[in-house]
């Protein structure tokens, strides 16, 4: 019987500075470190808020290792414990190492020379029997089932490459495991910050930036291969080229996927604790348009990666307000997207205000659907809406960046606002080569 996929575990990055980008999920967006797994050689922060849950791989730099043996053995590194400031957190602490041998605990070190989020981890029901599945449809598998135990019981998890860029996904079977995160981490008691009105409830979705005449491709390897099924962006998507979007600066190929609950691989969605999160964008650019962010996405990470991650939240004018206050950048729309013929009337429509939306930038999309249609029946219009806002890029690269997402009945991904979110990130991308440049 195929093993069901549950629900997304954590997204992970894999970085230079930990520290660095710790401090920016706790302070700036509001996540809380709830476990670390420290060894010589590496070091892993979980952070969650909401079911969302990042983690933070760092790798030291060369030596870093044994300047820290040394420390302790003079006796210099303090106890996690005694620290209350982020950036004191000591490297090294008395953890014990899980599994000799491997740097990281449910991950693989990525080739990737930037700053980078490469794995979309799962929770699966019987890691076992998906290994099988996996191996017989030609995946690469970097890790076979391994199990991982500690005192509140046991894990099995594999890890696979992905046949995008840098990504892996690693899936893990924690139906015996009653411990906060994964055995081998350390649950940390940190002060929660103060959420105020930011609320992030989970994952919405992940989004790809791929190689041009690369998404029909990688839409067969999910589906063959997780079970995944592509569904409808827009009414004007074309089966055979997707949703193209072009002009005025903008050349863009939209695909999505997600899984299929009628699926042979029989995934099971969702978890009673847990939202439906397993929906996935594919993006790439439209030859002959010139140089563009997707473009800009592949060059700077060195290849096919995670382009954003979109956090969902209930009251995305509360969040974006809080989060502004806190040093969060967001990108800037074109003043013109609020002033377009009838933009004003369908945010009101949506019982927004328009020049709150502006002052923010935040951006409203409408889906148009008839209700009721059929023999006897007339049909009305219903009318359903999302906002969205994307962070400028969190890395010092032009390549990854995080998208906070509200929706009122809309389950798209703001296909009519895609232009001017296109014309936002570009005017911003295209403004700092300049500063760069003189």
């Amino acid at each position: 019987m195929a093993t069901p996929f549950l629900t997304l575990n954590h997204i992970a990055f894999h970085v230079t500075n930990g520290a660095a980008l710790l401090q920016e999920l706790v302070n700036k967006f509001q996540f809380h470190l709830f476990a670390m797994r420290v060894t010589e050689t590496t070091r892993q922060f979980a952070v969650k808020k909401g079911s969302a849950v990042f983690l933070v791989n760092e790798r030291p730099k060369l030596g870093v290792a044994t300047a820290q043996q040394k420390a302790r053995q003079e006796g210099r590194l303090g106890l996690i414990q005694e620290c209350t400031d982020l950036s004191c957190i000591p490297f090294n602490h008395a953890l014990p190492i899980v599994c000799p041998g491997l740097d990281l605990l449910y991950d693989v070190c990525t080739s990737c020379s930037v700053d980078t989020a490469s794995n979309v981890s799962f929770e699966v029901e019987d890691v076992g029997s998906l290994y099988r599945r996996l191996y017989a449809c030609g995946c690469q598998i970097l890790i076979p089932p391994t199990e991982v135990k500690d005192d509140s019981g046991c894990v099995i998890y594999c890890v696979i490459k992905s046949i995008v860029g840098n990504i892996y996904h690693t899936f893990i079977d924690r139906s015996r495991y009653t411990g906060e995160f994964l055995p081998g981490f350390q649950v940390i008691d940190s002060p929660a910050m103060a959420s105020g009105l930011a609320e992030i409830t989970h994952f919405d979705h992940v989004t790809y930036a791929c190689p041009q005449g690369s998404s029909s491709q990688v839409l067969k390897w999910y589906e063959k291969c997780f079970g995944f099924q592509r569904f409808q962006l827009h009414e004007e998507e074309n089966a055979e080229d997707g949703y193209i979007i072009s002009g005025d600066g903008v050349g863009l190929r939209l695909t999505a996927m997600q899984y299929w609950t009628c699926s042979k691989v029989a995934l099971s969605l969702p978890l009673p604790r847990k939202q439906s999160d397993c929906r996935f964008v594919l993006a790439e650019s439209l030859p002959g348009q010139g140089r563009n962010q997707v473009d800009t996405f592949l060059e700077q990470h060195g290849g096919a990666g995670i382009q954003h991650v979109a956090l969902y939240t209930p009251d995305i004018i509360a969040t974006v307000r809080t989060f502004c206050c806190t040093g969060v950048q967001f990108v800037t729309p074109p003043p013109a997207y609020y002033t377009e013929t009838g933009k004003e009337e369908e945010i009101r429509a949506a019982g927004q205000d328009p020049q709150l939306l502006s002052q923010l930038g935040v951006l409203l999309d409408t889906d148009v659907s008839m209700k009721g249609e059929g023999r006897g029946c007339q049909g009305m219009v219903e009318r359903r809406h999302l906002m969205q806002i994307f962070t400028k890029p969190i890395f010092s690269e032009e390549t990854f960046f995080l998208e906070l997402i509200q929706r009122q009945g809309a389950s798209g991904f703001g296909e009519g606002n895609i232009r001017a979110l296109w014309q936002a990130v570009q005017a911003f991308i295209d403004q700092k080569e300049r500063e760069q440049s003189n």
